[in-house]
């Protein structure tokens, strides 16, 4: 009997090792063993499954929903809230334990979570690094990594990017260069530097915003702080009992967005009457959120992004109940403000920070002075394509493309990487957020997770695979499944 070929170890390149990245890896690691499947993370922190989210030092960032409802594991939603008790975490925060029983803790802890149980299956995996370039082999059956500490080869590659940093308003170019003017909010220890009584300028009023309020408090700030954005909507809290989630969006899925919005409106009056709190409807929408993007022609998905995305944000993406306190008592006390408003100019004049700006429904432009500027306006995802290198080389060479609705990168169903010739690329993933307008919801940790185990269940399937096969279906779309 003629002895089986030996089995071929598939190399996997993840370029990203933030949330999103790290979930993928651990997932494969799952599916495979270590002698069929090579699995390398990029990542420039120190750590694998931070990234920009979870990375963070600051003991008032903490996560936005409750730890019951975040997990690496989406068939396991307590994993997470297992390892949180047994690691001991919530003794050492006591204050990560909201009044009625949730627990929301530091997002470091998170990040600390996704680290231990992705450690073990990435023992010599990890390049500490960023990835500068990609390039397709000239076969085209395998990929090279470019990266500040050298180069991976690799069979497929993943993109998992972090999320870019805000654009900087046009109307705040002038202060870019002023010491006052804080463009990265994400930048550790950025706000030390910002005195107790000095007046503070946040443009965007989300949860970065919210974020950057709390961190000031905690550091002992008391001057007043004015939050600025188009609309002055602030991101809601969670509450007090959380409920099932209400209603059904999925069985006749509307097919524009005025309808979307009004089967909304009056799922919201429903629950009303049946005493059920609204944001048991958001958590419904988001659970069937994919359905109902799906359900949109391309002309309905781009009016519903450009029309009603921000009300969205503000009530799907809630604060930890810690950080609405904050905000809360910091109004009270006439110290924070939110305002709806569009800024017009700014200037730096010699320290000051002069911005101008017009009030939502007025006429007249209000010039303030303010002795620092935060830019929170959110990760420009429409330029991930320019910003970041290794993605740059990719849309430079034909290989990926801005999707349609400017949020990210154009992919097909099964989350390949569609080309500049409108053909997905075989062995060419797009993990996490970047993929979102595709399928619609993939902000929030638990379809981000959902989706890392839907790409990691593609990858497993060109393990099977023959490898003349991958190579004849590089540039030739998706393997049938």
């Amino acid at each position: 009997m003629n002895a089986l070929p030996p089995a071929r170890r598939l190399r996997v390149a993840i370029v990203g090792g933030g949330f999103s990245g790290a979930a993928v890896a651990w997932h494969l690691a799952q599916m495979h063993r270590p002698e069929r499947l090579s699995i390398s993370v990029i990542e420039p922190r120190s750590f694998v499954g931070g990234g920009l989210a979870y990375s963070s030092e600051e003991p008032a960032h903490r996560v936005n929903v409750p730890a019951v409802r975040m997990s690496m594991a989406p068939d396991d939603p307590q994993h997470f809230a297992r390892w949180l008790v047994r690691s001991g975490e919530l003794e050492r925060d006591t204050d990560a334990i909201w009044k009625n029983g949730d627990a929301y803790p530091r997002r470091r802890v998170f990040g600390r979570y996704v680290a231990e149980h992705l450690a073990p299956h990435l023992s010599s995996g990890v390049v500490e690094g960023s990835a500068t370039r990609v390039t397709r082999d000239a076969s085209g059956a395998g990929w090279t990594v470019h990266t500040s500490s050298g180069l991976v080869a690799a069979d497929i590659v993943v993109l998992a990017a972090t999320h870019p940093q805000p654009a900087i308003p046009a109307a705040l170019i002038h202060l870019s260069e002023a010491p006052g003017f804080i463009a990265d909010p994400y930048a550790p220890a950025v706000l030390a530097g910002i005195g107790p009584d000095a007046s503070v300028l946040i443009v965007g009023s989300g949860l970065t915003s919210a974020d950057m309020v709390a961190e000031l408090d905690r550091r002992g700030h008391r001057g007043r702080i004015l939050s600025l954005s188009r609309r002055g909507l602030r991101s809601r809290g969670h509450p007090d009992i959380r409920g099932e989630p209400f209603g059904d969006f999925a069985s006749a899925p509307a097919i524009s967005a005025l309808g979307l919005l009004k089967t909304i409106r009056a799922t919201l009056a429903a629950a009303r009457a049946a005493n059920v709190n609204w944001q048991s409807v958001f958590d419904q929408l988001r659970l069937q959120g994919p359905v109902l993007w799906s359900a949109l022609a391309p002309p309905e998905r781009a009016r519903l992004v450009r029309q009603l995305r921000v009300f969205w944000d503000v009530h799907r993406f809630r604060i930890a109940p810690q950080v609405a306190a904050v905000l809360d008592r910091r109004h009270a006390a006439g110290t924070f403000d939110t305002i709806a408003a569009r800024l017009v100019a700014s200037n730096d004049e010699d320290g000051s920070l002069a911005v101008s700006f017009q009030r939502r429904g007025q006429t007249r432009i209000e010039t303030a002075r303010f002795d620092a500027v935060i830019n929170t306006t959110g990760p420009a995802h429409g330029q991930a394509l320019q910003l970041n290198p290794a993605l740059h080389s990719l849309a430079e060479a034909g290989l990926i493309r801005t999707d349609q609705y400017g949020l990210g990168i154009d992919t097909s169903l099964d989350s390949r990487a569609v080309g500049r010739d409108g053909k997905a690329v075989s062995t060419l993933f797009v993990a996490g957020p970047l993929a979102r307008a595709t399928f619609g919801e993939l902000m929030g940790l638990p379809e981000v997770a959902r989706h890392a185990q839907t790409v990691a269940a593609e990858i497993a399937k060109l393990v099977e695979t023959p490898a003349e096969a991958v190579s004849a279906n590089v540039a030739h779309g998706p393997l049938a499944s």
